[in-house]
């Protein structure tokens, strides 16, 4: 078969027809399928015949999704959840026991690192926190009982960058599952299966939809892997809607371009601020003045759509200049094709302790902007204006 593109595969990929004949894969909103016999059906729940029994378990829409998504990815096998939440939860509990120890990323976004600090070690699962570009600390953090490595990269709102090789390879070394949060970066932007990395999650709720429309999220890798996780999905329930796949299935069709234009507006952005007075630092991994450009080149396509930046004011005056903002939605939510604006220490890390706040590097003076599809001039103008509000 002929090598198709991204672009191409993320189009063309559908679930096969129906009698009906459709262009465009319909929502199949249904609890359960029926068998057209009583035999049929034995054989579906025996796993002799494949064939969807359950929505909690498959549906054309969520298969679809799923199948493109890993095709995207260059993953064997998947499995799509509820939410971005459920997917990191799924990916954690489905590998771990009583007595085992994991190794996680201190820069990982603040639901995560209470799933890591808060949940677990009542399941009796022991943890070790490290620096995300930190490559001895992963080494020097692997036990004789750890189970796995979780790591984002780039991590939020940071935007700091892991060795995805160095990670792929130490696991393998030591016989430990590794596991990527790819959510900002997206499969066209960056693939960790290059590298050697076991498991992907996405936040499919993010850029993978693209319009702040729908919650999901999705875990991929081999097939002997994923398996535990079905099994734990389809019995705990945390799956993902028909809808939301259809509309998720949808979104994957445009991801290229829109990645491509959140891309180029984001570093224009962060370019800009760097030459703004008030602006303390500005975080970009394309951008030269990144600690490890050169890695983020070489794992990332682009720099991706997140600017984080600290501006030279007190809180007061940081929230003052988010009210200003007119291009910027106020929200928690990123990868929108609207622009938006969020505070990370009072928003998404705000059920962190304070001294958790600052070991992950949440500032008050931090801003995370997640930069959308609008002309890029005129997002610029606005921040620019906001910031002449606050001199």
């Amino acid at each position: 078969m002929q090598k198709r593109s991204f672009q191409t595969k993320a189009i063309r990929n559908q679930a096969r027809l129906s009698s009906f004949r459709e262009h465009s894969t319909p929502i199949y909103l249904t609890s359960s399928f029926s068998f057209q016999s009583a035999e049929q059906g034995k054989r579906i729940f025996d796993g002799v015949e494949n064939g969807n029994l359950y929505s909690r378990f498959s549906n054309p829409n969520t298969n679809e999704f799923i199948e493109t998504l890993c095709l995207l990815e260059k993953c064997e096998s998947g499995i799509a959840t509820a939410s971005g939440m459920a997917a990191v939860y799924t990916s954690l509990v489905s590998f771990l026991s009583y007595g085992d120890h994991i190794v996680v990323s201190k820069n990982s976004f603040g639901n995560t690192l209470y799933i890591v600090t808060s949940i677990l070690p009542k399941m009796g699962v022991e943890y070790t926190l490290v620096e995300l570009d930190d490559n001895e600390a992963w080494k020097s953090a692997i036990q004789t009982n750890t189970k796995l490595l979780y790591l984002e990269t780039p991590s939020n709102p940071l935007l700091k960058v892991a060795d995805l090789a160095f990670i792929g390879n130490l696991c393998k070394e030591n016989n430990i599952i590794s596991i990527v949060d790819n959510c900002f970066a997206t499969p066209y932007l960056q693939n960790p299966s290059n590298f050697g990395i076991d498991i992907i999650v996405h936040s499919a709720t993010k850029y993978i939809d693209g319009q702040g429309r729908v919650l999901g999220g999705a875990i991929l890798g081999p097939e002997s892997l994923i398996q535990y996780c079905y099994d734990f999905i389809r019995k705990t329930g945390a799956c993902l809607s028909p809808f939301n796949a259809w509309i998720l299935s949808k979104s994957l069709e445009t991801l290229a371009i829109r990645m491509e234009r959140h891309s180029s507006n984001a570093l224009a952005i962060a370019k800009e601020l760097q030459n703004c007075k008030y602006v303390r630092r500005v975080v970009y991994p394309h951008l030269k003045s990144h600690s490890h450009f050169l890695l983020a080149k070489k794992q990332m396509r682009s720099g991706g759509g997140i600017v984080s930046f600290e501006l030279d004011f007190e809180e007061k005056k940081i929230f003052k200049f988010l009210n200003a903002l007119e291009l910027f939605t106020l929200t928690a939510n990123l990868g929108d094709s609207r622009s938006i604006a969020t505070h990370p220490q009072s928003t998404t890390h705000s059920k962190l302790s304070p001294q958790e706040q600052k070991n992950a590097g949440i500032s008050p003076q931090l801003i995370r902007l997640s930069i959308g599809l609008e002309e890029v001039g005129d997002l610029i103008a606005d921040i620019v204006n906001a910031l002449n509000k606050i001199k």
